[in-house]
């Protein structure tokens, strides 16, 4: 089937549809029907009986694959690399899940993993699984107040930890963090576990830490626990506009069906291949796309601790495609600009033999047409930008490659997959004509897979994606929709700035500003000017080894807005900067920076990557004249 086939037969019988995928699935009780029309945005499922580990391992081991790589741990920050066979992977899981329930950990009760991107942090997830706990995995290395909200707002039972984490030339020392958190929470865990890593080993503390190895000695292995089809299989914390993080629920069943179904029918992927998703377990893609697909599929994935540069060069994503001979590869677009602007001509990657990479996925940030343009000429396979969220849990969009490769936009991340009607609409919640930009929104019912609902927050919920639309989830992604079906998402609705009356899109300026053969990358942000209301600002990010002068850049890269957009998004100003404040999964920061520019009052996102950032984009600003008063 085609594409369209494929999207028809569902617009055709959603029920239909979702059952026959349905039955991918092993099911200790299938379930009487697929959507229950019940909870504020309804369930998938509900009535069925399930277990996520079970379908993530077990079944494979049953099937005769046990001997196959699970799990390969690449990290060239210990120039070390293991594999972990599904058979092994079965007996360390259901052995970890045994100690747990030794200790009281049941179904639904919340157990907080809190590790580096190493196997174990897989094996946690899946062991809370296996004994229908529902697990909450925070960021390695988040900041102790952060990670003290999330024990208070699922109160959790345990704590799964590791000793530290590595990044480039340092150790991050995760148990002083933990404790601090525990210290600070209201909240208090009954005990935690620690892996302890031979870079750093902790302090435990008495009566309540137990060593990851000894916590697991001569307990009985666990079998895995069927849950009913609707019972919350994780929390997910994403940022919230109040301060106060949004803890996405997904649903056990709706979320396994989905995912095999994307698995074999967006990434092409069967069992037996290599999947390899650059990210981390803290972040919905890990979840998805680290964890839970690839093994749902019987595939193997990989788990790596490293960065796209620096450890050591450019060139470590072309290294471990070809060593492990990964068939799909996904990142994030500010990954390939990192490599791109430290490596402008793929010198180091073209070292490695790459035949085994069939195809690139990106997402996380929009895909501006130059970088996928630039992996396209390098690495001479389709490049597929596919926009999905937290909230959703699998893509919205895409170019469906397990399907059929349709003709790539650039610009755009495709089409909708099936379960997901997208409409865009004006601010009255009527649809906007083609091609005209709007709320991108999805009409309800969402998909299996998707949240149902925030954690202990129904009405939460309610307010920030169903109330502005009625019958509608509202993403918060401003785009269109062009005359082929493909959508485009220019900016999350409040990155669209309203200059004189005219409403812009700042990826649309991106988009040019990236197209400067200097500019490695940008951000386009909306500051207050007196006169028009709004009025963009650009930040350049140049490539390494790059000798034209500063202000020649920025000349040139106003004239191509002016040439290209027109005089009506009065773009006269850009300012050349080291480096963009990012999340730790890769979001430019660009809220904070319009309150640095506009000399507002802001604090520090819980997610940055690095603080530091934000001085050095204030010294830029004000360099630039930013906020006027401080001229």
């Amino acid at each position: 089937m085609s594409y369209r086939d494929t999207y028809a037969a569902w617009q055709a019988d959603p029920e239909g549809f979702w059952m026959e995928a349905a039955r991918k699935i092993d099911w200790d009780q299938p379930p009487s029907r697929a959507f229950f029309d019940q909870g504020p945005a309804g369930e998938w499922f509900a009535d069925g009986m399930v277990n996520a580990c079970w379908n993530a391992v077990d079944r494979h081991v049953e099937a005769g694959r046990g001997d196959q790589l699970a799990i390969i741990h690449d990290s060239p920050i210990t120039r070390s690399y293991r594999g972990v066979t599904y058979r092994e992977l079965r007996d360390r899981v259901a052995s970890l899940a045994g100690a747990l329930r030794a200790k009281g950990v049941g179904k639904g009760d919340r157990v907080i993993i809190y590790m580096p991107m190493v196997p174990e942090a897989l094996e946690a997830m899946l062991a809370c699984s296996r004994i229908g706990a529902i697990h909450s995995v925070v960021f390695g290395g988040f900041a102790a107040h952060e990670l003290a909200v999330r024990i208070d707002d699922c109160t959790a039972k345990a704590i799964i930890a590791a000793s530290c984490g590595l990044e480039p030339g340092r150790v991050v020392h995760y148990k002083p963090l933990l404790d601090r958190a525990i210290e600070e929470a209201k909240h208090k865990p009954e005990f935690c576990v620690i892996l302890q890593r031979e870079q750093e080993v902790a302090k435990l503390t008495p009566g309540r830490d137990h060593d990851w190895h000894s916590f697991q000695y001569g307990v009985e292995p666990a079998e895995c626990v069927p849950v009913e089809g609707n019972h919350p299989h994780y929390i997910l914390y994403t940022s919230g506009t109040t301060g106060q993080p949004k803890g996405v629920v997904r649903h056990t069943a709706g979320h396994i069906v989905a995912l095999n179904w994307t698995m074999k029918n967006i990434y092409g992927i069967d069992a037996g291949e290599v999947f390899w998703a650059a990210s981390d377990v803290g972040w919905v893609v890990g979840h998805s796309y680290i964890c839970y697909g690839p093994l749902l599929a019987g595939a193997t994935t990989i788990v790596f601790e490293g960065k796209p540069v620096g450890t050591p060069d450019p060139g470590i994503f072309g290294r471990i495609i070809q060593n492990h001979r990964v068939k799909v590869f996904f990142t994030a677009p500010t990954a390939i600009r990192a490599v791109k602007r430290e490596d402008p001509d793929c010198t180091y990657i073209r070292d490695y033999n790459l035949k085994s990479l069939k195809a690139v996925f990106l997402a996380g940030e929009r895909a501006d047409p130059a970088t996928v343009q630039w992996v396209e000429r390098h690495l001479d396979v389709p490049v597929i930008d596919h926009w999905w969220q937290t909230e959703t849990g699998w893509p919205i969009a895409a170019n469906p490659f397990g399907i059929e490769t349709l003709p790539v936009k650039h610009g755009s991340p495709g089409v909708p997959m099936p379960g997901y009607d997208v409409q865009v609409l004006d601010e009255g919640g009527q649809p906007v004509p083609r091609g005209t930009l709007g709320a991108v929104t999805v009409k309800l019912p969402l998909p299996p897979g998707t949240l149902p609902t925030l954690w202990n927050a129904e009405e939460r919920f309610r307010k920030a994606y169903l109330t502005t639309f009625p019958g509608y989830y509202e993403t918060g992604d401003a785009g269109y929709i062009d005359e082929d079906g493909y959508l485009y998402i220019m900016a999350r609705t409040d990155d669209v700035i309203n200059v004189a009356g005219h409403r812009l899109s700042t990826g649309a300026m991106e988009e040019v500003l990236a197209a400067h053969p200097a500019v490695a990358e940008c951000a386009v942000i909306g500051v207050t000017d007196s006169l028009k209301g709004q009025a963009p600002l650009g930040l350049l990010c140049l490539k390494k080894g790059t000798d034209m002068p500063n202000a020649q850049v920025v000349a040139e890269v106003v004239g191509m807005v002016r040439d290209r957009i027109g005089p009506v998004a009065a773009f006269r100003t850009a300012c050349v900067v080291d480096r963009l404040p990012k999340t730790r999964s890769g979001k430019i920061l660009r809220a904070t920076m319009v309150k640095i520019a506009d000399g507002e009052a802001f604090k520090t996102p819980a997610t940055i990557d690095d603080p530091a950032i934000l001085d050095e984009i204030a010294m830029a600003l004000r360099a630039a004249g930013y906020p006027p008063s401080v001229a």
